[in-house]
C-alpha cells in the first residue's frame, strides 16, 4: 500500500475538522431543543439548560400530547402523509414504467410536458383558482392531489426501468403475462430500492408541507402538524393560544415548544432508518442511464 504524503494527511485532517464543525453546528441546536423539552421550568427559565436536561421531567410532553389541537393536527398529517405517499408512489411508478417503454406512442411529447412543468409553473394565484374551482378548498385533498406526481421522482423511476434488460419483459410475455403482471411480478421486485427512495421523498415532503395548508385550509380542525408547529414557534409571548392544557401544568413555553418540535420530527426520524439502506442505491441506480 502507498503511504500517504504529508499534504494528503493534512488535507484529510482539515476535512475531518471541517466536517466535525459542520456536524456540531447542526447537532447542538437540536440537542438544546431536546434538552429543554425534558428539563424543569425553573432551569429553563434560568437559562441553565444547554445540551443536557436539568431537572428531568416529562410534563411538557404530557401537555403537548394531551392537547386536542395537537392530536387533531397530528392525525391530519398522518393521513396526508400516508395516503398522499401511497397514491404518489403508485402513480409515479405507473408513469415511469410506461414512459420507459419505447413502444409507447407519443412518449417524447409526454416526457417533454413533464419536464416543462419542472421549468415553468402556473403561479400562486392560478393554482389557487384551480383548487377553488375543483371544490378542494378546506379539504385535506387540497394538500394531496396537486403534488401527486413529481416530475423529478418520475424521471428517476423511468431511468431505473429503462436500465432493466428488455429480455426480462420478453420472457414474461412469452409466458403469457400482460403489462400489469410484468410490472408487479418482474419490474417492481427489482425496483424496490428506487420505490423506497421516492417513497421517503414523498413522505418527507408531505409531512413537512405547511404553505399549501396556509393557502387552502381555513378550518382549524383540518390544519396539519407543521402549521400547528409554526404557530407555536411564532407565538413569542403566549403559547396558551395553541396549547389548551398549558394552564393546568407548570411548564415553560420553551419546554412546550421543544416538546412540540421533537414530537413533530420523531415520526420521520423513526421511518428513515428502515429506508436508509435503499436511499443511496435507489438514487444511484435511477440516475444512471444505460
Amino acid at each position: 500500500m502507498r503511504l500517504k504524503t504529508r499534504n494528503e494527511v493534512m488535507f484529510e485532517l482539515l476535512n475531518y475538522i471541517l466536517l466535525t464543525c459542520i456536524i456540531l453546528t447542526c447537532l447542538i441546536p437540536v440537542l438544546n431543543i431536546v434538552a429543554k423539552s425534558f428539563s424543569g421550568e425553573a432551569h429553563v427559565l434560568a437559562g441553565d439548560v444547554f445540551i443536557w436536561p436539568i431537572g428531568f421531567q416529562l410534563d411538557a410532553y404530557s401537555v403537548v400530547l394531551g392537547s386536542q389541537k395537537f392530536v387533531s393536527s397530528f392525525s391530519n398529517s398522518v393521513f396526508i402523509t400516508v395516503v398522499g405517499s401511497l397514491i404518489n408512489v403508485t402513480l409515479t411508478v405507473f408513469t415511469g414504467y410506461a414512459l420507459s417503454r419505447s413502444r409507447l406512442r407519443g412518449q417524447k411529447v409526454i416526457m417533454m410536458l413533464y419536464v416543462f412543468t419542472m421549468l415553468f409553473g402556473a403561479g400562486l394565484i392560478p393554482t389557487y383558482l384551480v383548487i377553488k374551482s375543483l371544490g378542494l378548498l378546506d379539504t385535506l385533498w387540497a394538500l394531496i392531489i396537486p403534488t401527486l406526481v413529481s416530475p423529478f421522482n418520475m424521471i428517476i423511476v423511468r431511468l431505473f426501468f429503462f436500465n432493466i434488460p428488455d429480455s426480462l419483459e420478453e420472457s414474461g410475455k412469452m409466458d403469457g403475462a400482460g403489462n400489469l403482471r410484468i410490472l408487479f411480478s418482474i419490474m417492481l421486485p427489482l425496483a424496490m430500492p428506487v420505490v423506497a427512495t421516492i417513497g421517503l421523498f414523498c413522505a418527507v415532503e408531505y409531512w413537512n408541507s405547511y404553505f399549501d395548508a396556509l393557502m387552502y385550509i381555513n378550518n382549524s380542525k383540518l390544519l396539519p402538524l407543521q402549521v400547528f408547529l409554526r404557530e407555536m414557534l411564532l407565538s413569542a409571548s403566549d403559547a396558551s393560544n395553541n396549547i389548551d392544557m398549558l394552564s393546568q401544568v407548570h411548564v415553560s413555553q420553551e419546554s412546550i415548544r421543544g416538546a412540540t418540535v421533537v414530537t413533530a420530527t420523531l415520526p420521520i426520524v423513526l421511518v428513515y432508518p428502515f429506508l436508509q439502506r435503499y436511499f443511496v442505491k435507489g438514487i444511484a441506480l435511477g440516475a444512471v442511464k444505460g
